[in-house]
């Protein structure tokens, strides 16, 4: 069995300083696999360069059998590739149902596109009550759930998550993972970089660890859960 995303090698750099010092990585068709480490371990600047957004200065990113290779964002867009980056990049000056419909934008099918609006809704009914709201005035958990929602509406084959619960009430957090578990649940694949470990090592099958541009530890997410050296380092134990 072919891995959905595969990459070997992976160096990326910043200003001259290596961020990222040769990492592999699989992701299998259905997973939900979570990268976890401490701040500047290097996961969002692994999330960049797998979406096209940070150049690679060494090994490879291969993605449904083709080397992910100077793509730009909107071409792996087209292939199933859909992010809800760090810091959510919603179109503030737009609607909530505006950003939906932008989430589709790649879609010609309307019926299609208004039974994804409706289901998103199911999921956040707190953007249905706010679907005519300029969403730059909404709550960080309302935009976070809107940058989610927007992601879903491409209908991606692999969707990267990356920080999802940064600074949100512990009731969003919550609501935004149930969803997360909803969708992985029905076949979506995730890769998910978060800094609640717990909640991400919940909600996982397989786990990365990252430390200092290196993965230092890999397996089964519930094995992770309990290993002494990750309770300590993440958990706080």
């Amino acid at each position: 069995m072919s891995a959905l995303l595969k990459i070997r090698g992976l160096q990326l750099a910043y200003g001259g300083i290596q961020a990222v010092k040769g990492i592999d990585l699989d992701i299998f068709e259905g997973e939900l696999v979570t990268l976890i480490g401490a701040n500047g371990a290097g996961k969002t600047t692994t999330m960049k360069a797998i979406c096209g957004l940070k150049t690679c200065a060494a090994g490879s990113i291969e993605y449904r059998g083709e080397l992910l290779k100077n793509l730009p964002p909107h071409e792996l867009l087209k292939r199933g590739l859909a992010m809800v980056p760090e810091g959510r990049g919603i179109f503030a000056r737009m609607t909530i149902l505006e950003n939906l419909r932008m989430g589709a934008y790649l879609r010609n099918d309307v019926n299609g596109i208004k039974q994804d609006i409706e289901q998103m809704f199911v999921y956040f009914p707190r953007l249905q009550e706010r679907a005519a709201q300029l969403a730059g005035t909404l709550s960080g958990g309302e935009q976070q759930m809107l940058a989610m929602a927007r992601a879903l509406l491409g209908r991606p084959k692999l969707l990267l998550m990356d920080e999802p619960s940064m600074g949100l009430s512990p009731l969003m957090v919550e609501r935004i993972f149930e969803v997360v578990r909803e969708i992985s649940a029905q076949g979506l694949t995730i890769l998910l970089v978060e800094q609640n470990a717990r909640l991400a090592l919940q909600a996982a099958n397989r786990a990365y660890v990252m430390e200092s541009g290196l993965i230092s530890m890999s397996g089964e997410a519930k094995q992770l859960l309990g290993d002494p050296k990750v309770r300590a380092a993440y958990l706080g134990e």
